[in-house]
């Protein structure tokens, strides 16, 4: 099993205490978003977690515990952008704060386990094509040598941002200057010595040195892991996710970013009402147990390919 730690809100940055407890504890419950009485409880234990993908724009409440977290692979899906506090408004100040924390973190852990994300892109007034490769060149320059990856995409529309992306009037660039544009952003992270992939793109950006990517990457899974594992592409992700399947354990309208272009908050007060719920000894994230509630186990492994028996030694080859 490949744990994403999360999709759906910033738990390094705000409820690291939690997921630490949970390590500790060995499982986890996680409330279905879509039928809100269902309850998973999933086992965290190492022998079925073959890896932990973090996704955050803040890891360093994580930092100082990350021992506790030695018999299990992992990496970081670190986010950071160019946007100001009036676009990422729960966010520290990326040249002051955010990168001392994604160099302290690489150096920690090593370049191959911080992917860098720059994204989602999207383009205003303010945040303009000019605007971003400034931005994106002066952080790749800062990132040198601590990452060799960086991710990027081009912010979707869904009907939990709709209206934000509206009162932002942002707007999409012409496939031609699009091109251009993403032809540069190779070109600068080439300079600093990493590949650009994108996520979940329909756009072909193959000829400006861009190919498909995914967050949750089979041969980077292996590589952490130390053996083969076997698992098929994430069938509840977009059509164009590229990632491999993965068991997710965060819970919506509960990160504090307040990133306006987010589609995993429905609006600031419901996000409110959850976080007066956090609980960090509790089971569940930002949630309580109802009497209407039904917990399941959800039947997790390893997903590790074991050899063959072509591949295993008898005993009397050991004898030899």
């Amino acid at each position: 099993m490949i744990l994403s730690v999360s999709r759906r809100t910033d738990i390094p940055n705000y409820y690291s205490e939690w997921f630490y407890n949970r390590i500790k504890a060995g499982f986890v419950y996680v409330r279905n978003p879509m039928n809100p009485h269902q309850i998973s409880k999933i086992d965290l234990s190492p022998e079925v977690v073959d890896c932990i993908v973090f996704w955050t724009k803040n890891p360093e409440p994580m930092l100082d515990r990350l021992d506790e977290l030695a018999a299990y692979p992992y990496y970081f899906q670190f986010t950071l952008t160019g946007y100001g506090k009036d676009m990422e408004c729960g966010v520290p100040h990326k040249k002051e704060k955010m990168i001392p924390v994604f160099q302290r973190l690489s150096d920690r852990i090593g370049s191959r386990r911080v992917i860098w994300r720059y994204d989602p892109i999207l383009f205003t007034e303010t945040y303009t094509p000019e605007y971003h490769l400034k931005a994106f060149s002066q952080i790749a320059d800062a990132l040198k040598g601590y990452t060799h990856k960086c991710v990027i995409s081009f912010v979707d529309i869904y009907a939990k941002n709709k209206k934000q992306m509206e009162e932002l009037h942002a707007y999409e660039l012409k496939e031609t200057d699009l091109m251009d544009f993403a032809g540069k952003l190779s070109e600068m992270a080439k300079k600093n010595g990493m590949t650009v992939a994108s996520c979940a793109e329909h756009t072909d950006l193959t000829e400006c040195g861009i190919a498909p990517g995914c967050c949750i990457e089979k041969a980077l899974v292996e590589e952490l892991a130390g053996y083969p594992i076997k698992a098929a592409k994430d069938k509840n992700q977009r059509p164009a996710c590229g990632c491999v399947e993965s068991v997710e354990i965060g819970t919506y309208d509960t990160c504090k970013n307040g990133c306006r272009y987010c589609y995993a908050n429905v609006s600031k007060e419901r996000v409110r009402q959850n976080c007066e719920k956090y609980d960090p000894n509790a089971p569940l994230l930002c949630g309580v147990l109802n009497e209407e509630d039904r917990i399941t186990e959800r039947k997790v492994k390893s997903l590790k390919v074991s050899p063959s028996k072509e591949e295993q030694l008898s005993i009397f080859d050991l004898e030899r």
